[in-house]
């Protein structure tokens, strides 16, 4: 796949940076060298320590949230409602539980196998809700891309998901909002740390 690998310096940056800068960056998976490739048009930041809709708020170190307390580049996937999979790159160091949530992609390459993961069937026989639908939103997305909790702790790697360079979002291009579903966090619900490609028709909802 073309483009040049992010390294893990460029996640042990500031959490809303790397949130940011992976706007229109590309995510390759490959599962036994079958590749999907697909740009990412949505994010969430989550701050750790301090942030109550992070899994590592209050410091407290448990088996679900381990993860996070490894250096940035390393993938989180957490399970929400006992079935959907949450693909997170973990940001900062150990000493900064911090990671971004993946939560909308663009298809680009390998289009029946999104389709084939998600419906069980080819693309061009997918309907519009259906290709709407592919990877507009983070549990979705796990599914287009087989991403399960056998890549939680792993550090970002060819051998089966990386994310490489893609084009630059410019400032003016990014909305910038409150996070989804996190009403449990109180005032930290309304935090502007969600981030989308303007105009893009994968964003999760508008």
């Amino acid at each position: 796949m073309p483009g040049n690998i992010l390294e893990n310096d460029f996640f042990k940056r500031d959490t809303v940076e790397v949130a940011k800068n992976l706007l229109g960056k590309k995510i390759i998976r490959n599962i036994s060298g079958n590749f999907f490739c697909a740009k990412i048009v949505e994010t969430e930041a989550y701050l750790g320590l301090n942030d109550k809709a992070c899994h590592s708020y209050g410091g407290n170190i448990t088996k679900r949230n381990k993860t996070l307390y490894l250096e940035g580049g390393h993938i989180y996937v957490y399970l929400i409602y006992g079935m959907y999979n949450l693909l997170n790159t973990v940001t900062r160091d150990k000493d900064h539980p911090e990671a971004v949530l993946i939560r909308a992609l663009e298809p680009i390459k390998n289009l029946d196998g999104f389709s084939q993961n998600r419906f069980g069937e080819f693309y061009k026989d997918l309907n519009n809700y259906q290709k709407k639908n592919l990877c507009n939103g983070p549990g979705k997305l796990s599914m287009a891309l087989g991403i399960d909790r056998s890549l939680n702790e792993k550090i970002l790697s060819k051998d089966y998901l990386y994310m490489v360079d893609g084009e630059d979002i410019s400032e003016k291009n990014i909305v910038t909002t409150k996070r989804i579903g996190i009403d449990y966090a109180g005032e930290d619900a309304k935090l502007p740390l969600r981030f989308y490609i303007k105009n893009n028709s994968n964003v999760s909802c508008k």
